[in-house]
């Protein structure tokens, strides 16, 4: 459990002490520089996961988030989107990114925290994680250059991947979502958009980031022959059934998963988690990803918004400001 520290001031923490139940606690202040949280987001299908309880027992170790307090399921403090103010040591006031649980203030070896790149918010740069998922997709996909895409579930990612593959030369991408609101979303981000009963046609490579076994199932259904297909959801102890019937053998499509935590193998003897998080923190210098932000809330008003927040499918960023 959280106890007190050496500093001054005890930084408090958003924690899950139960289902659907979240306190603001007292939480350990780590060691390095002192940081000063400005904003930090919510990811909504991974922290409605460890709200209800749901990551499975044997991937505990691997859902674990840096610098994580607690364990799963409860009490456990959790979260990896964080913009930050170094408060002490010779770049004082520089705005960072770092992969942190919502907290207050903490601290952090100087080197860890990636300092925010020219052009880039601090209000914008809470995207960071989603942006550095979504590129991993796109990396593992292989989309490429003329490629007729799709992407089921208009969510963070899904946005963030459709954005992507729509800025390859000659690309065709369409967003599909139960939410006929998400198609000024996909307008604004360079995508076609259909209702998961409007999609037509076979695509070269279909990415699911609807968490769904439904968005599975469409995304093998139009799945062009040899096409890949990514399934980039997290359904933690949730059993998936799929359609693994004649079409997904005769057109011998490829089902492949995507996951931030590895990279993908031909990329690692150039590649490492900090290359890939500070490129992704780079490509957030577009205003237009604003759109990605649903909602902002206060710190203090977290234990009474959060489980509301994340069972909202309206939810797309939700940034959490911090006075």
């Amino acid at each position: 459990m959280p106890h007190k520290t050496q500093d001054t001031v005890t930084p408090r923490a958003l924690w899950i002490c139960a289902p659907g139940e979240a306190r603001l606690l007292p939480a350990d202040i780590g060691s390095g520089e002192l940081l000063q949280m400005r904003y930090s987001a919510i990811s909504r299908g991974t922290e409605r996961l460890v709200l209800s309880g749901n990551v499975p027992t044997r991937e505990q170790d691997n859902m674990r988030a840096p610098f994580q307090e607690g364990a799963f399921s409860f009490p456990v403090k959790y979260g990896y989107c964080a913009v930050a103010e170094r408060a002490e040591g010779p770049n004082v006031g520089e705005m960072v990114f770092a992969l942190y649980p919502h907290q207050d203030m903490f601290r952090l070896p100087p080197d860890t925290p990636i300092p925010l790149p020219p052009g880039v918010p601090p209000a914008r740069a809470v995207l960071a994680a989603n942006m550095e998922t979504a590129l991993n997709v796109v990396w593992d996909s292989a989309v490429s250059a003329g490629d007729r895409v799709a992407v089921v579930g208009a969510g963070v990612v899904g946005a963030l991947v459709g954005y992507l593959a729509a800025a390859m030369p000659g690309t065709e991408v369409t967003l599909c979502d139960l939410d006929p609101a998400r198609g000024a979303l996909a307008a604004r981000l360079g995508c076609d958009f259909a209702a998961p009963d409007g999609l037509s046609g076979d695509y070269d490579v279909i990415v699911n980031a609807s968490a769904s076994a439904a968005g599975l199932a469409l995304a093998l259904e139009h799945a062009g022959p040899g096409a890949t297909v990514v399934e980039a959801s997290w359904h933690g102890t949730t059993p998936v059934a799929l359609p693994l019937g004649g079409r997904f053998h005769s057109q011998r499509l490829r089902l492949i998963s995507s996951q931030v935590g590895a990279l993908p193998p031909e990329r690692l003897p150039r590649w490492d988690y900090r290359r890939r998080l500070a490129k992704a923190l780079g490509m957030l210098t577009d205003p237009r990803l604003d759109v990605l932000i649903s909602g902002e809330s206060d710190f203090a008003d977290m234990p009474r918004d959060y489980a509301t927040i994340l069972a909202d499918p309206a939810t797309l960023c939700h940034r959490i400001r911090y006075t």
